[in-house]
């Protein structure tokens, strides 16, 4: 007993001594004028993760750091925002035949959703049910006009019946493929389930073939993809297909959302899980693009790490590379070497992105930024936005929140 007790001792003893000598008394202060590189000096946890982990000490310096500016649209109508029609979800923008492709879920019912329990066959129960996949085109990427229907929902029971959305597009070999999630449930059943399909074809135009298959099947019933497979987003790395999808799970109280990776060799699969799976802890949706040797990612809402820009120089170890603030929600980048098996990724500058603050619908808008290594624009470095008071108003207090605090005050007035 004494033996272990001297122990003891002795092993705190090493640890003051460890303490005492990794913060030397005899240091200067650190520099007024920050280092670009990181000094040769003991440094705090904070200021060794400054240099360790970020792409530059200052964050108008990183080039995975960028605020966002919003444009509306111009070319789409939304039936004075009555909420019949929805434009949401959108792909990665594309250039071809000499003008920006996007793809995007298209609603367009009798009704706003009215929920899974007074859902038909022609009322959805959510913003995202009985959807099509519909593309426009424009020529600057602020004025677009509408295309029409790309894939619509297959015969029952196909894998889409009852609504096919959240689509992506990859191209491949002088072909194009479409990658979208195919709800074949009835929402009252199990919500968002869904696997995901795809169709393909010689031009972004179409027209364009289902395969009528599930490509990348849910995980089993106790796996953390075995609910559902949304947002599939296909890069061309590494000679392969990733595409990188979100899953919803644990539900306690709600689901959390975290992002997984399956690899292929071909559009059509088969498709391989990582087995690292998830390999991003957080995002609501799926946004990355070749950057350098790896592969950057926005992490959007939800989860510890949201409202950050990740980097993973090998495609599936992310790290925080950034961290940001209003960030684009759904966002589809125009990303012209998304297919092109770069080993050097330059970044991106804009895209198309969707605001669900309206009235039973979502609009698609533009974003821009700079996560570019070809641009330098300081006016998106910039940090610290300022928003108007009614910004705050908006996310006041509910009438619940606000009664505990008044019956928390007479508890102390005593009444």
């Amino acid at each position: 007993m004494k033996k272990k007790t001297s122990l003891s001792v002795s092993g705190f003893a090493l640890a003051v001594l460890l303490c005492s000598c990794s913060a030397p008394k005899d240091q200067s202060g650190f520099p007024l004028i920050l280092p670009k590189e990181k000094p040769g000096r003991k440094l705090s946890a904070a200021m060794e993760r400054n240099y360790s982990a970020y792409m530059a000490p200052r964050p108008e310096h990183n080039e995975l750091y960028s605020q966002f500016k919003y444009t509306e649209l111009k070319g789409l109508d939304y039936s004075n925002h009555d909420g019949t029609i929805t434009r949401r979800d959108p792909s990665k923008v594309i250039f071809a035949n000499g003008k920006y492709y996007v793809w995007y879920t298209h609603r367009h019912t009798p009704t706003p959703p009215q929920g899974p329990e007074r859902c038909t066959d022609t009322i959805p129960a959510r913003d995202w049910d009985l959807s099509e996949i519909w593309y426009a085109t424009s020529e600057d990427g602020f004025t677009w006009e509408e295309q029409g229907v790309a894939i619509p929902r297959p015969p029952k029971p196909n894998p889409g019946w009852r609504s096919v959305s959240t689509t992506d597009i990859l191209e491949w070999k002088g072909k194009y493929y479409l990658y979208y999630q195919a709800f074949q449930i009835h929402p009252s059943k199990r919500g968002d389930d869904c696997p995901v399909a795809v169709s393909y074809a010689d031009s972004p135009d179409g027209p364009w073939t289902p395969t009528n298959k599930i490509v990348i099947p849910n995980g089993a019933k106790d796996e953390w993809d075995g609910y559902s497979i949304h947002d599939p987003y296909p890069l061309v790395y590494k000679g392969k297909i990733y595409l990188y999808y979100k899953s919803d799970f644990d539900g306690d109280p709600r689901w959390v959302r975290m992002q997984g990776l399956a690899i292929a060799d071909h559009p059509l699969g088969p498709f391989k899980k990582h087995p690292l799976n998830p390999i991003i802890n957080s995002g609501h949706e799926t946004t990355l693009f070749p950057f350098k040797e790896g592969i950057a990612a926005f992490v959007i809402k939800d989860g510890n790490e949201h409202f950050t820009v990740q980097y993973a120089r090998d495609g599936v170890n992310f790290e925080i590379a950034s961290i940001t603030e209003l960030m684009p929600i759904a966002a589809g980048p125009f990303v012209p070497d998304a297919f092109t098996n770069t080993q050097f990724g330059k970044g991106i500058t804009w895209g198309i992105c969707h605001n669900t603050w309206v009235k039973g619908h979502s609009l698609l808008m533009r974003f821009d930024c700079d996560l570019s290594l070809d641009v330098n624009d300081p006016l998106m470095k910039a940090h610290r936005y300022s928003y108007k008071p009614e910004f705050y108003y908006e996310h006041g207090l509910k009438k619940e929140q606000r009664k505990r605090i008044e019956d928390e005050t007479r508890k102390l007035k005593g009444e």
